[in-house]
């Protein structure tokens, strides 16, 4: 995509003491080939989930995670940017006007109004996963984006491991300089 030097592929787990750990997978080229940096943030204290308003609990957490980076000019969310064709607000076009980029959003899960989100099938996948976006990305491109990211894997390589990294399944490699 043109413009696009730096991503970043973002995912927040909470945990059952009402806190939260968001991580960070910033890669130097659009299809994710390239990690340069892992971040993680801890997070003490999540706002409680609050159905309809998912942005509210996760976009402080990944504001926390992106201070702890270089800048990234395209963000991948685990979920959806927008979630009906008239472009009512998801994740993604939550934290795309918040952070001021764009946003691809990749849901595993289909939406009942998402109707204008396009399905990649990825590797050897049976299950697409659902793409759409925010924030000034036309949606054919994230979708030919997310189907070449790094991978053979349903789920792209950077929002795999971002989520093993929330998850506390793994720890982040340093990756440098920064």
């Amino acid at each position: 995509m043109d413009g696009v030097t730096r991503v970043g592929a973002v995912d927040v787990h909470y945990d059952g003491d009402g806190g939260g750990r968001a991580a960070l997978i910033v890669c130097e080229d659009s299809t994710c080939s390239t990690v340069t940096s892992e971040h993680v943030v801890r997070i003490a204290r999540t706002l409680p989930y609050e159905s309809g308003a998912l942005y509210k609990r996760e976009l402080p957490c990944i504001q926390a995670v992106l201070t702890s980076a270089p800048p990234v000019d395209l963000l991948l969310v685990d979920g959806y940017a927008t979630l009906d064709p008239k472009g009512r607000p998801g994740l993604g076009a939550h934290a795309a006007r918040a952070f001021g980029i764009p946003v691809i959003g990749v849901a595993k899960t289909s939406f009942h109004s998402a109707t204008h989100a396009i399905e990649v099938i990825r590797g050897a996948a049976t299950r697409p996963l659902y793409v759409t976006t925010a924030g000034g990305v036309s949606l054919d491109n994230a979708a030919r984006l997310v189907a070449a990211m790094a991978g053979s894997h349903r789920l792209p390589d950077a929002l795999a491991k971002a989520d093993r990294l929330a998850r506390g399944r793994e720890e982040p490699r340093t990756i440098g300089p920064f």
